[in-house]
């Protein structure tokens, strides 16, 4: 197994997410940085802080120049980041001297690489959100046509009362509309340019430096953070814990479906599912089961960003490269997570005659207790409609005899044959799934 099973060959076609692997690549990050650096120079050639030339040739070979990741790994090794031999590279690059000086400004390491993550992530964040908007177009559809398909609700793992299967559907797809609605509202606070210079003061650039700062965010398509962000790591904990959190609501319904679709359930059926180097008949569930262990790993990540939140004095290395260390792989885990997700509905299909069985999968009717406690409660107090229905209960566990029966038998003058009718007990289970599905087609 590789050291980073996100980019092992043999797991590729499993875990590895292309779209977002090329955005957290080597190359990727080096031609973000090269970005910046031509940015910074623009902002400062129209300032008048370098030379207009220079600041053109500067921002000309930025968009041209393609470094070698490799060439730069010795300098990093000893120097901790990138951006010394970046620029250096970089400056041999132009073939320029007198342009290539101006290279990196007044800048410091960390801004450079803080920003250049910026523009990495507003894509990350416009893919999650695309694939939000087809998951949530999915659910939405699901949940429509299953609106008042009855099975049995379970809390703590046993059978409550009964439910509809699009109401289920709809308890999954409400947290990822609000997951849409959080990515849309982080964003500002997160897609921030980063220009403090060396200890977050920006002297170097004199009076014009928050000017430069400016210019150089349009420039890049990104906002600017309210003071200075080299050790206020908010911005990048609140997206670590929204991409854990955003996860960790798609476990949910892997969860369920793992619950749903296990042999001795058997109320929904999952298309496509893995099979086993032994048991010719089964059918694994692997997508559920991947969706579980990403978010799994996503919180794991998460907790690292968090737990670097804390960085020292101006600047912190030490936090800082925690972030590195965490956030790539929490990234890939939260999107994979995501895309996996996105297609599992249209593969989904519910089993009506299996759900129709597991709720009255007893014999007994037990379910339909509480509804047959409301239906009482129109005879007699309600306190003394609970105490007969639990007495019912238990006489029906006792000899084995149908609820129905013995309801029957001890109210004969009374017609209680809709208590146990599931379809007629789902209470706002249809609207529910209704009210989602409007949601979604709304976005």
């Amino acid at each position: 197994m590789a050291a980073s099973i996100f980019d092992s060959v043999l797991y590729r076609d499993l875990l590895h997410d292309a779209e977002v692997g090329a955005l957290f690549s080597d190359g990727a990050e080096l031609r973000a940085m090269l970005l910046v650096e031509g940015a910074l120079a623009e902002a400062q050639g129209t300032l008048g802080l370098i030379p207009e030339a220079s600041a053109a040739a500067i921002a000309r070979a930025a968009r041209e120049v393609v470094l070698d990741p490799g060439a730069l790994a010795r300098e990093t090794a000893v120097n901790a980041v990138c951006v010394p031999a970046l620029v250096a590279a970089f400056r041999t690059a132009m073939g320029a001297p007198e342009h290539a000086a101006w290279v990196h400004w007044g800048a410091t390491s960390q801004d450079i690489i803080d920003t250049a993550l910026m523009l990495r992530l507003g894509r990350l964040c416009d893919i999650l959100d695309a694939r939000l908007v087809a998951l949530i177009a999915a659910l939405g559809s699901l949940a429509e046509r299953h609106a008042a398909l009855p099975m049995a609700a379970r809390t703590w793992g046993q059978a409550a009362t009964p439910t509809s299967f699009g109401a289920v559907v709809a308890g999954w797809g409400w947290p990822v509309l609000r997951h849409r609605a959080r990515l849309a509202a982080l964003r500002p606070r997160l897609l921030c340019a980063s220009l403090a210079g060396a200890a977050g003061t920006l002297a170097a650039m004199g009076p014009q430096g928050p000017e430069v700062e400016r210019r150089m965010a349009g420039a890049l398509g990104l906002g600017l953070a309210e003071g200075n962000w080299h050790a206020g790591r908010d911005n990048i904990a609140e997206f670590a814990g929204w991409l854990a959190q955003m996860a960790g609501s798609l476990a949910k319904m892997g969860e369920d479906l793992l619950i749903l679709a296990r042999s001795d359930v058997g109320e929904v059926r999952i298309g496509g599912g893995g099979g086993s180097s032994t048991m010719p008949q089964k059918q694994n569930p692997v997508a559920p089961s991947l969706i579980v262990a990403l978010a799994r790993f996503a919180n794991a990540q998460a907790g690292a960003v968090t737990a670097a939140l804390p960085h020292r004095e101006a600047r912190d290395a030490a936090a800082w490269i925690t972030e590195w260390l965490a956030l790539p792989g929490l990234a890939m885990a939260a999107a994979r997570a995501l895309a996996l997700a996105a297609e599992l509905p249209t593969r989904l299909v519910p089993q009506p005659a299996r759900m129709a069985a597991n709720i009255d999968l007893d014999g007994l009717g037990l379910i339909h207790a509480e509804a047959l406690s409301f239906a009482l409660a129109r005879l007699m107090p309600r306190p003394e409609a609970q105490a007969a229905v639990k007495a019912l209960c238990k006489q029906a566990q006792a000899e084995g005899m149908p609820l129905a029966q013995l309801v029957a038998a001890r109210w004969p003058e009374h017609d209680l044959a809709a208590a146990f009718d599931p379809a007629a007990y789902l209470g706002t289970a249809p609207t529910e799934a209704h009210a989602f599905a409007a949601a979604a087609r709304a976005g």
